[in-house]
């Protein structure tokens, strides 16, 4: 009760205030940033809900984004490649530009009076972006939740200081903001809504082996050691000697195994090619491209734990989730992460619903012996996976039951109302 009527009253002051002297009549200005190539998606998806929610008023988008939300027509502040930034030493060395950039795109947005400002992921840069503009009157929300769930969870108090509203992709998600004043939602994940359920059927799954070249009579394993060098140099060689012994298992039964490996760039593809290369009798793709088509031609596959744990689940594919990282990493991050899974179907459920290999017990042995496990249930009962069409339902809908572009734009409509910038009607 406090809480929501600390809420009404800071919507009158910012109703009355500087950012929201407009008139009804005038233009909406939405101010967004996005940072990177999966924000510019995101916020392409929220500006066509939001002209659709919003239909029949004169809605201006200004900020930072990508081709896909320029093309939504966004009005553009600064060039989106000049905050593509990588690892720990480049922010420092780029930092006065960053925060040159960051004192231009604020004062451009106090000046031009938005009406709300949405940071989309990209969560340092936005969230000191968000608090300096809710500071000034102007209401904030941020579109896609930190991980709080699984590190850091004392930030929730630093995205409510930031932001009066948080768009959450997980369902379980708005629980880590109760205690504090924002308004934290669950809008659905937008792969949720772009994998439909027929995406991993069998006839799929035909397709995308012949367009990898597969045999459709050879099953199919999916390594997925992930898009980084240093990951790729950890994890690669242990999976592919894991796929060595699940090969010599299923050539002994009379089956063949074909290993496909996406390769998010040449860099990486060259790295794979030649960790792989002593691996020369296990039969090896490697693919140029993301994950999405070896997903949907495996029959199996090998996964390190993060967003292609969700993409299988999605496509219906059974699994075996594992990480491993350097010593000194592992033994900090033991303190840090406070989730007992690492596989997002696991998580989302909350019970192992597939197998977790990590760290020391990341063995060949251990991953082969996981993997012939899952492949043997899969193929004795092709509905042991039903879970997963729940979780998928369940992250397809959102509260708002329309998916997370429709669900974050009525956040922001919700909040356009609050502040008084639309009638209760709108």
């Amino acid at each position: 009760m406090r809480v929501q009527l600390k809420r009404r009253i800071s919507g009158l002051f910012v109703a009355a205030g500087v950012a929201h002297n407009a008139s009804v009549n005038e233009p909406i200005v939405i101010g967004l940033l996005a940072g990177e190539p999966s924000g510019d998606i995101l916020g392409a998806g929220l500006m066509q809900s939001l002209k659709m929610q919003l239909k029949g008023s004169d809605v201006h988008f200004v900020g930072m984004g990508g081709p896909l939300m320029q093309a939504e027509g966004l009005e553009t502040l600064a060039d989106f490649e000049s905050l593509a930034v990588n690892g720990f030493r480049e922010p420092l060395l780029r930092f006065p530009s960053l925060y040159m950039l960051y004192r231009r795109l604020a004062a451009t947005f106090i000046d031009r009076r938005i009406d709300a400002f949405v940071g989309i992921d990209f969560n340092v840069f936005n969230f000191i972006l968000e608090r300096r503009l809710k500071r000034r009157g102007i209401a904030t929300a941020h579109y896609v939740s930190p991980s709080v769930y699984a590190w850091r969870r004392g930030r929730t108090k630093k995205v409510a200081r930031c932001a009066d509203k948080v768009f959450c992709l997980f369902p379980f998600e708005p629980a880590f903001y109760q205690q504090h004043e924002i308004d934290a939602r669950f809008i659905g994940h937008p792969l949720a809504s772009e994998i439909l359920p027929d995406a991993g059927s069998e006839s799929a799954r035909s397709a995308a082996k012949n367009a990898l070249g597969v045999n459709p009579a050879h099953l199919c394993l999916a390594l997925l050691p992930g898009s980084r060098g240093s990951e790729v140099a950890l994890m690669l060689v242990p999976m592919l000697n894991a796929a060595r012994l699940l090969a010599t298992e299923l050539k002994a039964r009379g089956q063949v195994l074909q290993v496909v490996i996406p390769c998010l760039s040449p860099a990486r593809k060259s790295q794979v090619a030649r960790l792989a290369e002593p691996f020369a009798d296990v039969l090896q793709l490697h693919y140029l491209g993301s994950a999405r088509v070896p997903l949907t031609a495996c029959d199996i596959a090998l996964v390190k734990s993060g967003t292609s744990t969700l993409e299988a689940m999605l496509l219906r594919r059974p699994m075996v989730v594992t990480y491993r990282l350097g010593y000194w990493t592992f033994f900090i991050a033991k303190f840090l992460v406070k989730t007992p899974h690492i596989a997002i179907p696991n998580i989302l459920a909350g019970r192992r619903l597939i197998p977790e290999v990590v760290q020391q017990a990341a063995t060949p042995e251990a991953m082969y012996l996981a993997l012939l496990g899952e492949l043997e249930k899969s193929q004795a009962d092709p509905e042991y996976l039903k879970a997963f069409d729940d979780l998928h339902d369940e992250l397809a809908s959102g509260v708002s039951g329309q998916g997370a572009s429709a669900g974050a734009a009525l956040g922001v409509t919700d909040l356009l109302r609050e502040t008084g910038r639309l009638p209760s009607s709108a």
